[in-house]
């Protein structure tokens, strides 16, 4: 059925299109789109549709438009040229010798217009102390509709002879609305001919083989036009809010840690960075132990000593560690990586291997999991944004100095700083930013210097200090693109409208 339609719709606009190019034909020098649709009864839209297609036909025709104004009835103006004004028909409804009671008037459509209308007119009277209730009583045995006679010669002729005040009230009561009427101004073109000749629009092997070529004539070429949209894959919101920290970081000189491992021995990811082996991140509850392999068989041996001494005493840190029998069998124990640190505590061993100190500058921005419940801003897995210095004698200052510099090219101004506990920092900060929408200061990140228990079994020199920070990539990037829950953000549930219309990601 839908073929058969443009089909039908195609074949009445080449009967539109010969009758323009028949009329411009017959010395007419201009064709009205709009007029020569009401000569020839044809719908506006589609003669408009047949001009169309006789400009892509070349220099057949010129065009020009052109609009004009004009006062067309709505839908209830068209009902009062069918069925009588309101007030007409509140009238009409009205006993001529008892009246009728005002309560049953008042149940017609529009009545309490009409009513109002026909009162004012001194159509009608009103008897309020008449047996069974408020009667309208006639004042005039018969009324002339004049709204019904001026909306029909209106609708029929235009507005001439229609008093401005009379339009205005039409227009105030909703009878009659002004309407811009655009159309064409239709002329000879250079190349105009009453028998229609399609362009071609593709020069075919047969043309060129036979010859015709020669004869035909092809449509130009708009080379202004677009082109066909690639389809093409987009980059995540994630994705992008990721791309320009990670341009941040480059700015600043950080070097990018490999971190494509995302199942890590409790060592790296406990025990080099001196977190006991009773701790509660260790738990079941926290962290997604591996069941096979359930264990990592290559470890740094030497190194593992010298961790084993600083948990259990504190080895030659000046610390007394932990005091507790440190087992190996623990730190063997395979897991899916509960933070990126554990990337950066063995880049900071292999730093610690070389025959002489040099200061670097690492970060990393990858996924870790843990085994937290689900809610609108948790999720098992996320991805953490983590930085690293180490350089000699480096302080706390430097690392406030660092975290200002890092934040501000994110767009973050205000910050502040406060005291806070981590097993292998110390002193430790978290960090919060002052949130212009929320009117209120939001925690963004937790930072820290890592402690000579941690540096020193890597063989790093001991004037050597080393300062961090971390933060989600998923929370910045909730508040960029106002996602209120995460799990619109990632999982199953994700949009992929969201991701195909959002925009690229500016801090």
């Amino acid at each position: 059925q839908h073929v058969v339609l443009i089909l039908i719709m195609a074949t009445k606009t080449e009967e539109i299109s010969q009758k323009i190019l028949s009329a411009l034909d017959s010395n007419k020098e201009t064709i009205h789109s709009y007029t020569f649709a009401q000569e020839t009864g044809e719908d506006h839209q589609l003669v408009i549709g047949a001009i169309k297609s006789l400009q892509c036909l070349g220099n057949v025709i010129q065009l020009e438009q052109n609009q004009f104004e004009k006062w067309e009835l709505t839908e209830e103006g068209a009902e009062i040229v069918d069925k009588g004004s309101h007030e007409a028909r509140v009238f009409n409804a009205v006993d001529a010798e008892k009246g009728s009671l005002q309560a049953d008037l008042m149940k017609l459509p529009n009545a309490k217009i009409g009513f109002s209308k026909a009162m004012s007119a001194g159509w009608l009277g009103v008897d309020k102390n008449a047996e069974g209730g408020t009667r309208v009583l006639r004042k005039v045995p018969s009324v002339v509709d004049l709204v019904q006679q001026t909306l029909k010669g209106l609708s029929e002729k235009g507005v001439d002879g229609i008093a401005e005040e009379q339009l205005k009230d039409f227009k105030k009561r909703k009878l009659i609305t002004n309407v811009v009427i655009k159309y064409y101004d239709v002329r000879k073109g250079p190349e105009f001919s009453v028998q229609l000749c399609k362009l071609e629009t593709d020069l075919t092997p047969e043309m060129v083989q036979s010859g015709s070529w020669e004869t035909k004539r092809f449509k130009p070429y708009n080379f202004d036009a677009l082109g066909v949209p690639v389809v093409c894959g987009h980059l995540h919101p994630l994705m992008k809010v990721r791309t320009e920290i990670r341009q941040i970081f480059l700015e600043m000189g950080f070097t990018e840690m490999p971190t494509n491992n995302f199942i890590e021995s409790s060592f790296w990811n406990f025990d080099a960075l001196f977190q006991p082996q009773q701790h509660p991140a260790r738990d079941c509850h926290d962290t997604f132990f591996i069941s096979d392999p359930m264990c990592t068989l290559h470890l740094p041996e030497d190194y593992m000593k010298l961790v084993k001494r600083v948990h259990e005493n504190g080895g030659d840190t000046g610390s007394i560690g932990y005091q507790y029998d440190w087992k190996e069998e623990e730190a063997r124990k395979n897991l899916l990586r509960t933070h990126t640190t554990a990337v950066s505590a063995r880049m900071l061993y292999k730093l610690g291997q070389e025959k002489e100190f040099r200061p670097v500058k690492y970060f990393s921005i990858d996924r870790v999991f843990r085994n937290e419940a689900l809610d609108a801003t948790h999720l098992a897995e996320f991805h953490q944004i983590e930085g690293v210095v180490a350089d000699r004698n480096i302080t706390l200052g430097d690392l406030m100095g660092m975290l200002h510099g890092f934040f501000s090219k994110m767009g973050i101004k205000k910050l502040r700083f406060k005291p806070a506990y981590n097993p292998y920092t110390e002193p430790s900060m978290e960090v919060f930013s002052y949130h212009e929408g929320l009117k209120k200061w939001v925690e963004i990140g937790n930072s820290g210097v890592f402690r000579p228990e941690l540096l020193l079994p890597m063989n790093l020199p001991k004037d050597v200090s080393v300062i961090a920070w971390g933060l989600s990539l998923e929370r910045p990037t909730m508040i960029k693109y106002g996602i209120d829950n995460i799990r619109d953000l990632v999982g199953h549930k994700v949009d992929f409208e969201m991701v195909y219309s959002n925009p690229i990601c500016r801090l």
